[in-house]
């Protein structure tokens, strides 16, 4: 019961969610269920029974009744807005109609206005023309009047109303000036009985007029005569009174001449030295110049009526006269001392006047519009026909004229071929004065190259062989009496003894020299870029290439290599290798190195913007450097050639017996045999002139060439089978093959360590008891050789024949003398398992002649200058 009663008075309570308000604005439907059903949870809550859900449902009965209601009153406020708009939107658009139709009705009036009052507009442009023309026609009628005045006054010899005109003042004589122009032009298309006379007195009278006008050109009425002058003939001759008096020109022709500057005209024809950047005559008259300059520029913008034009006359003048003179003067010096003189010469001048120019530009002056299209066009011809210089058009800016007439100064010294003819002969001179005592060695050492030279360094080898040993034989002493008593000498002919000797250091390949070279290809570089037209410059750089490629390839290091290839090709085969050309091989890469740099740095940005020149520099740098590579190639392997040359020949001092001694106590006093004392004493030599020379993969790549070819000399099979050994000769033999092994260990090769520790390895076969023979050639690398292939070199002990026979699981093998072929199989076979054995080498080195050309473009470690 007390449940009903609160709920009816809930039921009874004002509800404001249900209100029409509370549902303007932003409405939350779980926000609505929540204020519906608070209190009815809270109720629920506090009540100790069962859930009972009928308070709940006729709470939202409620509601749901309510808000039906509220919906109907929503629309029903919705249905009266609704018409209450359509209302006011049909009132709208009345009232839009209304409007649009007054708008129309003013705009018909306004255009009907502006008709009206462009036809009065006409009329009035009419009848202004009209008024303009009759203007002008009594303008011309009474001018006309009054030309047959004052003509007919002329011819009377009356000049009083002249005179009087001319009194008035500055206007009266401007005037003057006008009728006087137009008398005399009246007076040369009349033809009547007293026109001499006539025209005579005008001319008399425009001459007298004019005088006066110059006379009275002062600082305080020079504009009135400079605006005077212009209506009388253009003022052409006011402009050239005022250059051609100006103190400028008078004294530049007047004055001594400047003071020589030794310092400069000393050092400018050093190649070494800079190339000088002032001189002293032309540094002041520049100074001169702008100081003059800045002064006219105020004074000619005060005074005539159109200043950028008398402007332009004047730095004409300036240009064509002070400057071009001045630069004559220093470029015909220049020429009679040489012609690095005369291009430095004219390179300073162009940087001064281009910096000239520069600062001159500032002083543009802005053009003053003439009063009439006749005195500007007047001004014009007049100027034009006047000046001095027209390079410059007149109505051009002073800035255009600056820059046409800085071209036109050099164009007689840029202009075609003659610069770059210049340069080229320059660069040509420099390079022949550098080489002429490298060249002219080389050009003689290549005349001793002939086959007479040959024999007499072969006969001076034998005659040095016999005083060094202790006996000599018969052809030794041959040679050496035919030196004694001068039969052959070295300088055979007397015209040689009358030329200056040459000395050995002038044909040495230096790095400074091609360092110098290119400084100075690189001065006529910038040379050829700043004189040059922007379009000819790849084509002038690919030029002076060419010169340097032909000095530095071909007359320096192309000369030095064949030099170099000439003397081992005559050097003697019995004496010792000269390892000297090493370092021109040093050199050689150091010189690629250094041109591949400059031509990557200096010369081929030059060549951007030109896509087909760019193209042909590549390939012909390519092509120079290929042409010093295959050079440097060649030398090398005729160095390797000679070297394995004298190595063989070392060896073939081995005597037979050296590894089977008689007198043993002679045998132990004895380190090594005098064969492999020379050969391990050659590969030292090597060795150190190698490290000295050469770095990265050029020395490990020569390195292992000259160990590989050692390695097939010593082992195979052309020379350890060749000698018998005893037990004490095979110490001997063991201490020969370790002093092998280690000069070539000194190489730091390590392809070569493993083969050289297989040539100690077998040597040691002649010092292992008969018991572990058979043990120890199965180990380590022996291992890897057949059995059967080491027989032969078993044959060699001295007590093979006591333990041959327990070798039973092998074919025996038939003695060296009786076996003939067989025996030669052997070896070859053996020869071809060393071959395979070659596989143990590290990848990447080639056991043929190393290749230059990849090394020379970076392993070298040492850098340029060092």
């Amino acid at each position: 019961m007390s449940r009903q009663q609160n709920v009816s008075s809930q039921d009874s309570e004002p509800q404001e969610y249900l209100e029409f308000a509370a549902f303007k604005g932003k409405f939350d439907v779980a926000e609505f269920i929540a204020s519906a059903s608070e209190k009815l949870i809270t109720d629920s809550k506090a009540s100790n029974g069962p859930f009972d859900p009928k308070p709940f449902i006729r709470s939202f009965e409620a509601a749901v009744d309510k808000l039906i209601a509220v919906r109907k009153d929503v629309q029903s406020k919705t249905e009266q807005m609704e018409k209450s708009v359509r209302v006011a939107e049909r009132e709208y658009s009345k009232k839009m109609v209304e409007l649009t139709k007054g708008f129309e009705t003013v705009g018909n009036s306004f255009s009907g206005m502006e008709s009206r009052m462009n036809e009065v507009s006409s009329i009035a442009v009419r009848i202004g023309d009209q008024l303009e023309t009759v203007h002008i026609e009594r303008q011309r009628a009474q001018a006309a009047y009054d030309l047959i005045d004052f003509y007919n006054q002329f011819s009377k010899g009356d000049t009083n109303r002249l005179d009087a005109l001319r009194k008035e003042g500055r206007a009266g004589r401007r005037q003057v000036a006008v009728v006087l122009r137009r008398l005399n032009t009246v007076a040369k298309e009349v033809d009547l009985p007293n026109a001499e006379k006539t025209r005579g007195n005008i001319e008399k009278y425009c001459e007298k007029f004019e005088k006066e006008m110059l006379n009275l050109l002062t600082d305080a009425i020079a504009r009135h005569c400079a605006q005077t002058l212009l209506e009388f003939n253009g003022g052409a001759s006011c402009v050239q009174v005022y250059v051609n008096q100006h103190d400028f020109f008078i004294n530049n022709v007047r004055e001594e001449p400047a003071p020589v500057d030794n310092i400069l005209w000393s050092a400018i024809p050093d190649p070494n030295a800079s190339p000088p950047k002032t001189e002293l005559g032309l540094t002041d008259l520049f100074a001169e110049i702008r100081a003059t300059v800045d002064t006219e520029a105020q004074i000619v913008k005060a005074v005539f009526p159109n200043p950028p034009i008398v402007m332009q006359v004047f730095l004409q003048r300036v240009f064509a006269q002070s400057i071009q003179q001045h630069m004559e003067q220093l470029l015909h010096k220049g020429s009679d001392i040489s012609d690095l003189a005369y291009l430095r010469i004219l390179q300073l001048v162009h940087f001064q006047a281009s910096a000239l120019v520069e600062d001159l530009k500032a002083h543009e002056l802005p053009h003053t519009s003439p009063r009439t299209p006749y005195e500007a066009t007047e001004f014009r011809r007049s100027l034009a026909g006047s000046a001095p210089i027209t390079g410059a058009a007149p109505s051009a800016t002073i800035s255009a004229m600056l820059e046409t007439a800085m071209e036109e100064l050099f164009v007689p010294y840029t202009e075609g071929q003659r610069y770059m003819e210049r340069e080229n002969k320059s660069l040509v001179s420099l390079y022949m004065n550098l080489l002429a005592n490298f060249t002219r060695y080389h050009k003689s050492t290549k005349a001793k190259s002939s086959m007479f030279d040959r024999m007499v360094n072969q006969i001076s080898a034998a005659t040095t062989t016999s005083s060094g040993g202790g006996s000599s034989t018969p052809s030794a002493q041959a040679a050496s009496a035919l030196m004694r008593f001068g039969v052959i000498s070295s300088d055979r002919s007397s015209d040689r003894n009358s030329e200056e000797p040459v000395r050995e250091e002038d044909g040495v390949l230096a790095v400074d020299i091609a360092e110098k070279m290119m400084k100075w290809h690189a001065e006529a570089i910038g040379r050829c870029v700043e004189l040059s037209p922007s379009n000819d410059v790849p084509k002038n750089t690919f030029t002076l290439l060419r010169v340097l490629a032909e000095a530095l390839g071909v007359s320096y290091v192309d000369a030095a290599v064949e030099t170099a290839l000439s003397r081992l090709d005559g050097a003697d085969t019995k004496s010792e290798p000269n390892l000297q050309p090493l370092s021109l091989i040093r050199s050689v890469d150091l010189i690629c190195h250094l041109w591949q740099q400059y031509i990557n740095t200096a010369l081929q940005p030059l060549a951007s913007s030109s896509v087909t020149i760019r193209r042909e520099m590549v390939v012909f740098n390519n092509q120079v450097i290929s042409r010093m590579e295959t050079g440097a190639n060649s030398l090398l392997q005729r160095i390797t050639d000679a070297i394995i040359n004298w190595l063989a020949l070392q060896l073939t001092k081995q005597k037979r017996n050296d590894f089977k001694p008689r007198n043993d106590d002679l045998s132990f006093a004895r380190v090594n045999t005098e064969p492999c004392i020379a050969c391990c004493e050659s590969l030292e030599k090597v060795r150190d002139a190698a490290n000295q020379n050469l770095s990265g993969k050029n020395l490990e790549v020569f390195l292992t060439e000259i160990g590989v070819a050692f390695h097939r000399q010593v082992l195979l099979l052309e020379h350890l089978r060749k000698f018998p050994v005893s037990a004490t000769g095979g110490l001997m033999l063991a201490k020969d093959l370790k002093s092998y092994q280690d000069t070539i260990t000194s190489f730091g090769i390590p392809a070569l360590h493993e083969r050289f520790e297989f040539i100690r390895q077998l040597g040691n076969v002649f010092l292992v008891r008969p018991e572990i023979l058979r043990s120890y050639i199965t180990e380590n690398y022996l291992g890897r050789i057949d059995s059967s292939l080491l027989k032969p070199y078993l044959s060699l002990r001295s007590d093979w024949g006591q333990f041959e026979k327990g070798f039973n699981d092998v074919e025996a093998v038939p003695d060296e003398a009786s076996a003939g072929p067989g025996l030669k199989d052997r070896f070859a076979r053996l020869s071809i398992m060393m071959k395979e054995l070659e596989g143990l080498k590290p990848e990447g080195i080639s056991m043929g002649m190393p290749t230059i050309p990849a090394s020379l473009t970076g392993t070298f470690s040492r850098p340029f200058g060092n």
